[in-house]
């Protein structure tokens, strides 16, 4: 198959630091690499792992904010798999991470979502 995985998902934060720590001391990635770039206007990149996946951090100079549309086409939200529900939402709250959406019971499967420091959506699964 040539066409084998999705790699890695790519995010511009307005505040690069900031995101580094959401993602790592709040959601639990790894820095697998970061690295200065000289192509303007990127300065920085790094690449975060949370199990088998990636999420690329970009610095970028006055990063333009995107104006959000819930239903628009395009990107959507990353989803993030968990164990359990409940401890996941407790533990989100006691780091001032809100729910803004559920959980909700579907079959089998609990669902939820939470947005990241720039307003990204992300998805928490419990399968």
């Amino acid at each position: 198959m040539m066409f084998k995985r999705i790699d890695h998902v790519e995010i511009i934060p307005c505040d690069f630091d900031k995101a580094m720590a959401f993602y790592t001391e709040v959601l639990g990635f790894t820095v697998r690499q970061r690295m200065a770039v000289d192509a303007q206007p990127l300065e920085e990149i790094a690449y975060l792992a949370l199990g088998d996946t990636v999420l690329e951090l970009m610095r970028v100079k006055d990063a333009a904010s995107a104006q959000r549309q819930p239903w628009q086409t395009g990107y959507r939200m990353m989803a993030i798999e968990i164990e359990d529900m409940d401890q996941a939402v407790t533990y989100l709250a006691g780091k001032g991470v809100p729910v803004t959406w559920g959980p909700v019971t579907m079959g089998t499967t609990k669902r939820a979502e939470i947005h990241d420091l720039d307003g990204n959506p992300i998805e928490l699964r419990q399968w």
